[in-house]
């Protein structure tokens, strides 16, 4: 049996926050039984650009599934609720539509203000949020698994 492959994708904007949930998300999937190396790390721009690249990683057929982070905070050009929506429901569609399930550790907080206490809360909340997204992808990998059989697992 192989083991299953998975993209990461990180926004770029606020990386030093993100890199927290990167750095939870390898440790607790390690956890699971998953070597580092079997993730694969993508940075975009932006949390906006994600989507576009979870649909483009997840027709290659080489991922059991994708993980997303990025952190949408308003007083951008765009609106808050926008840029939300969108990157949220874009990745749902990715799922739906490529049947490779996609694990969401993009947060967006209605209030974000650039000073020490929130970045000092979001710091520690990515942890958190890292952690929890490689449980689900590590639970959701083996429940698609279970459902394809042993010699279906992506390599």
């Amino acid at each position: 049996m192989t083991k299953p492959r998975i993209a990461y994708i990180e926004a770029s904007w606020h990386d030093d926050i993100l890199a927290q949930s990167r750095k939870a998300f390898l440790a607790e999937f390690a956890r699971h039984g998953h070597a580092e190396s079997s993730v694969e790390l993508h940075h975009v721009p932006g949390s906006f650009e994600i989507p576009l690249l979870a649909k483009k990683l997840a027709t290659t057929g080489r991922y059991a599934a994708i993980v997303a982070s990025g952190l949408v905070v308003d007083g951008g050009i765009y609106r808050h609720e926008f840029v939300a929506h969108a990157v949220i429901d874009g990745l749902m569609r990715v799922q739906l539509d490529t049947g490779v399930p996609v694990i969401s550790c993009v947060l967006t907080p209605h209030h974000f203000h650039e000073h020490g206490t929130h970045r000092d809360f979001f710091m520690r909340h990515f942890l958190e949020k890292g952690a929890e997204a490689a449980r689900a992808c590590a639970r959701t990998i083996a429940t698609h698994a279970a459902l394809a059989g042993p010699d279906k697992i992506a390599s």
